[in-house]
């Protein structure tokens, strides 16, 4: 989930994975800038196929960061299409998310669908994901869990559908996992406090793969007991939160 400023890149990327983006030149991303810091990064621990200024991004859509590219159908897939053509002209091609994992609650998956549908080979590579390494630190169940993405910012949406997610995962065992922007986080951490019932159990996990990480999991009641379980978190920084039992 963010990667940290000063860190060596082999910190948090396998070697494998290090050695396929040093090789490739051409990538599809969701921010083009970002994505030059990376491979600049990556320069540091192998050197670059072609030097940054050659290198080709493109950026996907502007509507796949704010909507997401899910949806089978659209214009998102004869862009997706579109941006594949140097794959079609037997380049390799990297996608690549702001953090975490393309397609993996970051957009990307338009570009799978239509690799998949234009013959080409598709290949995951290893790094931090974020929902992974939360749920493994949670204590909750990882035999079934759904990501839920964010829930609603007005206060009487947000308690009823909180509620909801709380009933399912009462029900089911399966755990509920959600994200917020990180400057709402202290706010969807209080919702959570204040709607589910104290023996729910509730796992904040913050600036995951950086130093200072911090993974706490407990009883709501505890939660509320607790007064340095709140203090101890990163909220300013990215932050996943699953709920269960």
């Amino acid at each position: 989930m963010g990667i940290d400023e000063v860190s060596p890149v082999g910190q948090w990327l396998p070697a494998e994975t290090l050695a396929v983006a040093s090789r490739l030149t051409h990538w599809i991303t969701e921010n083009a800038r970002s994505t030059r810091a990376f491979l600049k990064r990556v320069e540091s621990a192998a050197a670059l196929a072609a030097p940054l200024q050659e290198q080709h991004i493109a950026e996907l859509p502007r509507a796949a960061h704010k909507k997401g590219d899910h949806a089978p159908q659209g214009d998102g897939e004869a862009a997706a299409r579109d941006l594949l053509a140097p794959a079609l002209a037997g380049h390799d091609v990297g996608l690549v998310s702001e953090a975490g994992m393309p397609a993996i609650a970051d957009p990307g998956s338009s570009i799978v669908r239509a690799a998949h549908a234009l013959g080409l080979r598709v290949v995951p590579l290893t790094g931090p994901i974020s929902l992974m390494l939360a749920l493994a630190s949670s204590g909750l169940n990882g035999q079934q869990f759904a990501f839920v993405g964010y829930v609603p910012q007005e206060t009487a949406e947000r308690a009823r559908r909180l509620r909801d997610l709380e009933a399912l995962a009462l029900k089911t065992g399966q755990t509920q996992i959600l994200i917020e922007t990180p400057y709402r986080n202290a706010a969807l951490l209080r919702a959570l406090l204040q709607t589910l019932h104290p023996h729910t159990r509730l796992a904040v996990c913050g600036a995951l793969t950086l130093d200072q990480q911090v993974s706490r999991s407990a009883l709501v009641s505890e939660w509320r007991r607790l007064k340095g379980l709140q203090d101890s978190l990163p909220l300013q920084a990215p932050c996943v939160f699953l709920l269960g039992r």
